[in-house]
């Protein structure tokens, strides 16, 4: 009974944190002003950031992955993921 009991309890936080991360990552749109390749660093004009309450703005993000830099181009329409991550501001996805 316990074996049963510790499963379904497994079972429940790996759904619960799975939900959490899901959630935790939204997708927000922008259009790409600049991109700076050797700051690691994207100017997005973007919609409100939900997930970071701020309202809809034109500001510079740090790119946590460098291969990132390479799908943004000056003026194309994004979808982009941004998290607080050590206090700064970054674009962790972009679709």
């Amino acid at each position: 009974m316990k074996t049963a009991m510790i499963k379904v309890t497994v079972a429940a936080l790996l759904c619960a944190s799975t939900a959490f991360g899901a959630f935790a990552q939204e997708f927000t749109k922008g259009v790409v002003n600049k991109v700076d390749t050797k700051a690691k660093k994207v100017t997005i004009k973007h919609e409100d950031l939900k997930g970071l309450d701020m309202p809809a703005m034109t500001m510079v993000f740090r790119v946590e992955d460098p291969a990132l830099l390479e799908k943004l181009k000056e003026g194309s329409n994004i979808e982009f993921v941004a998290e607080r991550v050590n206090g700064k501001l970054m674009v962790t996805e972009v679709k």
